[in-house]
């Protein structure tokens, strides 16, 4: 069904009809009734602490049965965070911050520990990419800026191998 095609539809419904069918939709659908009780209590702040604790569980894992766990270091954690995020409407610099925030902290775990896995430092410069896309189209580069020349400050004092990508990012945006 085309978009025009639903909108012909509902403006047939009386008030009642589509109340009934927004109620069905609501029950029926998990991602309906997320988005509802977002959108009438939105707790950005809780999910943002939420979201960072997750995150940085996976570099830094809460110990079980008096032994630490061994780090899981996976970027998709905060990737579905970042997409539910978008999908929620959440503000656009709750969303750079968490972006910013998943390649800060792999970057203070990998300035205590040794990494070996190239496609760590790969995974981290696409997510700084797209950290520096979303926040250019979303006309809040300058807000985050700093943090910004900061992650290609540490990229460049951990000598990452894929450090001159992050200077390249950094220079097409300055000029």
């Amino acid at each position: 069904m085309s978009k025009r095609d639903l909108k012909k539809y509902i403006s047939e419904l009386n008030k009642e009809q589509l109340e009934q069918q927004i109620i069905e939709l609501y029950e029926k659908f998990s991602p309906v009734k997320v988005y509802y009780n977002f959108v009438f209590n939105p707790k950005e702040e809780t999910l943002l602490q939420e979201c960072k604790l997750k995150i940085s569980q996976e570099y830094y894992p809460l110990k079980k049965s008096g032994r630490r766990s061994k780090p899981k270091m996976r970027r998709s954690v905060a990737q579905k965070y970042i997409k539910y995020f978008i999908i929620l409407g959440v503000d656009p610099f709750l969303i750079a911050d968490v972006m910013l925030y998943n390649i800060e902290i792999a970057q203070t775990f990998s300035a205590e520990n040794v990494i070996k896995h190239e496609l760590f430092y790969k995974s981290m410069f696409n997510s700084f990419e797209q950290a520096v896309v979303y926040l250019i189209a979303n006309g809040i580069l300058t807000d985050f800026k700093a943090r910004i020349i900061a992650i290609q400050n540490q990229s460049i004092s951990q000598k990452w191998f894929n450090e001159p990508e992050f200077n390249a990012v950094i220079e097409r945006f300055e000029y």
